[in-house]
């Protein structure tokens, strides 16, 4: 019975339906969210925790240790990352992809409050964590500005006004303020005049402490009235601490005015940001894991004029940078493609057709197929995105086969003299298998995507799906739509003068003959592109995934271990001023100091944002070298620059685009062995910009404490601690409650008087009889080298080790240079070296991508082997594959690009479209054997003919769908050329090569089973021993 038939006979049903189908999918595509990628993010938690003063060591100790001892415990963890800076702990915790972020949020915070315990009681705050992941560029960047009120004002506005709503907003993870100018009481002490006074800083610690209570105090309760109590207890303002008495001495107050400087300031004077040359507060606003970017972006721009409302005229906020701006450009530019690749596939279809009733039949089947896929799309909880619309793009090539080849067989009939509804049943009722066996093995070959694993699986299963539901649709109406329209638009058959077409079909008709006349030729030419394909396969170069431009760029400077805060800032200043030199930068933004995203404090960071990639004046490699020249001239600074990615797999910002990890038990071995790494793949071609994290030159006061000699005058080891912390340390010793925020009394001796070592001299303590003692009669200092960080990775010290790709390099060859360095260098075992984020998935994913072609070509063969009932047809239909891979990998050789990931997703649709050639062949020569009885020759040559323009419309059609994509420019094209060029390449090496190997192939196995048939009966035949 003929699937098309009940359609055929009932129009206005069938036409309803396909109404139905558009209409509902019109409305999904209104609901569809839109993001550059499919939502693949790990889920991730960063745990930070501020302990100002400490230094990385103790940090390390006091700090991260206790916090990893209980996090290694959680189920599910990936991999656990950590760095002890100076004054500040930064754990980040990657979990599977299988794991939920909420789960992981409540084993998280179970594991922080478990450590409470083991963590120091003098923590300003305990450990607080984020949903997001360190290495997410911000999708928003706010510029606070203002010209007449301070900094610290500026952030207390920001802080108390806006930080908090935006935080509340769904899909945010984290809102930080860069260049923390949060406001603070500062005193600073003047050491010499304590020590006049027989005072010193533990004193000024505890009055302050004491002098300043926020405590509750009870209320009176009468017969008729009830009166609440509060006292002055709590002091406001930096004048109320300066009139503080600190003691008394002759009779007289000491006040704090007179031992100390007490002022309005920054709680750290240690962080500063910039936008473009201005100081500013910078609102960085980073996502959660699996949120999508232009949702969470547009809600915040929504609320910003709001909050914008609710701040002084004089204070500016600016939009500096926004993410969402090439996600939209690039989305947006496929969305052209795809209609563009539409309108090239109508214009094939009317140029062989050259009718236009018989050309709107098969074209409907493309819209039809497109828009229906969008309902598909919204139910399954996919977004709009560069992957999906690919799909759909390729697959408007795709869509129109079936339809056309419906066509042409009902065409056929009506050549015949059949009218136009007999010509309808009988065409659609021959070719009804052949268009399901046709769709069945294309998407066949999709099926293997589905099973990749990890973050590239998740990446490319809503490709796969949605081009395979594109393709079903269009199976569908090819086999309702399609018939029908034929039946009652499909003109009469009239004598055309021969064209172009009639003239190919002759000269083709002659070149097969020659072929079929040398077969052993023609299948030597044959095995000769299988070899090939070995040969190309491992000649081209492989990579991960295409770099995109984005319109942003990631900087991390860094200057000499040993600089100051002050230096850094005039040199990161300086780096700012020459960047924006350049035409093709529109503004930037950095910051410097220590905090949760910085680990150093001779490391800075920049986000460049650049024009619009139509007014640019070069490309984005040639900007980045400009501006990497521009940077070198900046003396003391050093800045590493990457284009900010889409797909981030990464869980930390590195200052190359590829990292990978060496741990070692032996922090003294690893620091050995990072280095020998490092040097030795310095040399090395395949590799650019070669980086280490290793920071050990760090310089430390290191004092010495005479233990004897400090309990000879009744001091002890904690004392001295306590002193040191209190002069040096920016100590928190109070805090001022406020109905809208908390604010942090600030403890350390005068900034002049702290320059170097040598302010040690000025510190006193007391012995048990009261008597100042200098700190030089008890302790000798020296001056050592130490590292500023502490990197762990699961608990283990560990070094990060970042690159870059060469002009022309792959990540193939760069992670075999890496292997090669490591074994040349005889690395001991017990220094593991670990690839990281991309680098990791790229090697996971190179091992499977041989595989994943061969589970392409195997699942073909198998659903074809159960389509025709043989094992040798398949064979047939499948030669054609080597010949596109040939064309495909040959477009890649020729335009430099690597096999990527794109690329193969090119690779496995060209398996499942080539053979389509030789579905169409094989199915006529064997109908052409069954029900005429021809010779296999003659069948299979008139097969050839016959199919001929079919093949080449349906070829002509998938190779102008790809070409939108092979000649895309603007944002993210980088994502969409390697597909195009691989899809038209293996198209017209295959078209031109299958149309000759097809016969000889379908006539060798002919022959061969004739032989096997033959030598059967005569092994019956011959008697028994």
């Amino acid at each position: 019975m003929s699937l098309s038939r009940p359609f055929i006979l009932r129009p206005v049903a069938t036409s309803f339906l396909m109404i139905a189908l558009l209409l509902s999918g019109i409305l999904a595509w209104r609901l569809l969210p839109v993001a550059a990628l499919p939502q693949v993010d790990y889920p991730i938690i960063q745990v930070t925790t501020p302990y100002p003063g400490a230094s990385p060591d103790v940090t390390a100790r006091a700090v991260t240790a206790p916090l990893e001892r209980r996090f290694g415990q959680i189920p599910g963890l990936k991999q656990m990352s950590s760095s002890s800076g100076s004054g500040i702990s930064v754990i980040t915790l990657q979990f599977s992809l299988d794991v939920s972020l909420g789960v992981a949020e409540q084993e998280v915070q179970a594991a922080i409050s478990a450590s409470g315990s083991l963590l120091p009681n003098d923590l300003p705050t305990p450990p607080v964590y984020r949903k997001v992941n360190p290495a997410d560029v911000p999708i928003l960047t706010l510029a606070v500005t203002s010209d007449s009120v301070p900094l610290p004002q500026v952030y207390d506005l920001v802080d108390t006004r806006m930080t908090q709503r935006l935080a509340q907003l769904s899909g945010v993870g984290m809102v930080s303020l860069a260049g923390g100018q949060r406001p603070a009481v500062r005193v600073q002490a003047n050491p010499m005049a304590l020590a006049a006074r027989g005072l010193q800083l533990s004193d000024l610690r505890d009055t302050i402490a004491k002098a300043n209570s926020n405590q509750p105090k009870g209320s009176f309760d009468g017969p008729v009235r009830s009166v609440i109590m509060d006292a002055n207890d709590q002091l406001q303002s930096a004048q109320e601490y300066r009139d503080l008495i600190v003691a008394w001495r002759n009779g007289a107050p000491v006040r704090l005015g007179d031992v100390a400087t007490v002022e309005d300031g920054a709680e750290d004077r240690y962080l500063a940001a910039w936008v473009d040359r201005q100081p500013a507060v910078l609102v960085n606003i980073q996502r959660q894991p699996g949120a999508n970017v232009i949702a969470v972006a547009d809600q915040v721009k929504a609320l910003l004029p709001q909050l914008t409302a609710s701040l002084p005229a004089a204070v500016q906020v600016r939009i500096l940078t926004d993410r969402t701006e090439s996600i939209r450009a690039s989305v947006r530019g496929v969305q052209w493609e795809l209609a563009f690749a539409v309108g090239l596939v109508v214009l094939v279809t009317f140029l062989f057709l050259r009718n236009l009733p018989a050309t709107l039949i098969p074209s409907l089947a493309v819209p039809l197929s497109l828009i229906g896929t969008f309902g598909f799309m919204h139910l399954a909880g996919f977004s709009t995105n560069n992957l999906t619309l690919m799909a759909l793009t390729i697959g408007a090539g795709f869509v129109v086969d079936d339809a056309i080849v419906m066509l042409e067989n009902i065409a056929r009939y009506r050549e015949q003299g059949h009218s136009p509804m007999s010509a309808a049943l009988k065409g659609a009722g021959q070719i009804g298998f052949t268009l399901v066996s046709l769709t069945l093995s294309l998407i066949a070959v999709l099926i293997p995507l589905l099973f990749m694993e990890d973050v590239v699986g998740r990446l490319f299963r809503e490709f796969a799906i949605t081009l395979a539901v594109a393709i079903l649709i269009s199976l569908a109406v090819s086999l309702t739509l399609t018939p029908m329209m034929c039946a009652r638009l499909l003109p009469a058959h009239t004598e055309r003068p021969p064209g172009l077409l009639d003239r190919l079909q002759e000269r083709y008709a002659g070149w097969l003959d020659a072929t079929l006349r040398h077969q052993r030729l023609t299948l030597l030419a044959m095995l000769a592109t299988v070899v090939l394909t070995g040969l190309l396969y491992l000649a081209v170069p492989k990579g991960f995934f295409p770099v995109q431009d984005g319109g942003v760029l990631q900087g991390v400077t860094q200057s000499a271990q040993s600089t100051s805060f002050e230096a850094m800032s005039r040199r990161q200043q300086a780096l700012a001023q020459s960047l924006l030199g350049d035409p093709d930068v529109a503004s930037l933004s950095s910051f410097i100091g220590i905090d949760g995203m910085n680990p150093t404090l001779n490391t800075g960071r920049l986000l460049v944002n650049l024009k619009p990639w139509s007014e640019r004046s070069a490309p984005l490699a040639d900007i980045m070298a400009r501006l990497d020249a521009r940077a070198r001239q900046v003396q003391g600074i050093s800045l590493f620059l990457q284009p900010v990615q889409e797909l981030n797999i990464e869980d930390r910002v590195s200052r190359g685009q590829y990292q990978f990890t060496l741990t070692s038990p032996d922090s003294a071995l690893l620091a050995r062995w990072s280095a020998a790494v490092t040097q030795r793949l310095a040399a090395a071609p395949q590799l650019a910009d070669i980086s280490s994290d290793l920071q050990g030159d760090g310089r430390q006061a290191y004092l010495d404490v005479s233990r004897d000699a400090a309990a000879r005058l009744g001091v002890t080891l904690d004392d001295v601690a306590q002193a040191l912390y209190s002069a040096f340390g920016q100590r928190q010793v109070a805090t001022l409650f406020t109905q809208s925020n908390q604010y942090r009394v600030v403890l350390e001796v005068d900034r002049r008087l702290a320059a170097s070592p040598d302010a040690l001299e000025r510190i006193h303590l007391q012995s048990k009889d009261g008597q100042a003692i200098p700190l030089s009669a008890l302790a000798s200092v020296s001056e050592r080298a130490v590292p500023l960080a502490v990197n762990h990775l699961s608990q283990f010290p560990a070094v990060n080790l970042s690159f870059n790709l060469p002009p022309g390099g792959s990540l193939g060859e760069a992670i075999a240079a890496i292997e090669a360095a490591r074994q040349d260098i005889a690395m001991p075992p017990s220094v593991e070296l670990r690839l990281q984020g991309a680098a990791s998935a790229f090697q996971a994913s190179l091992s499977n991508t041989l595989w994943l072609m061969l589970a392409a070509v195997v699942t073909m063969y198998l659903v074809l082997g159960m389509l025709y009932e043989s094992a040798i047809h398949p064979i047939t239909i499948l030669s054609t594959l080597p010949s596109a891979t040939v064309g495909a990998l040959l477009a890649l050789l020729l335009t430099g690009r690597p096999l990527d990931l794109i690329a193969v997703i090119g690779i496995i649709l060209l398996i499942g479209l080539v053979k389509k050639n030789g579905i169409m062949m094989v199915d006529f020569a064997l109908e052409a054997e069954r029900s005429r009885g021809l010779a296999p020759q003659a069948a299979i040559r008139e097969a050839a003919l016959l199919r001929l323009r079919p093949i080449l419309m349906t070829t002509l059609a998938a190779l102008f769908g790809a070409l939108p994509l092979m000649l895309a420019t603007g944002s993210g094209a980088e994502l969409r050329q390697p597909l195009g060029w691989v899809m038209v390449g293996g198209l017209l090496v295959s078209q031109v090569l299958t149309l000759f190997t097809t016969p000889a192939v379908y006539l060798f196995f002919h022959r061969l089973g004739q032989r096997r048939r033959a030598a059967a009966p005569a092994a019956a035949d011959r008697p028994a021993p």
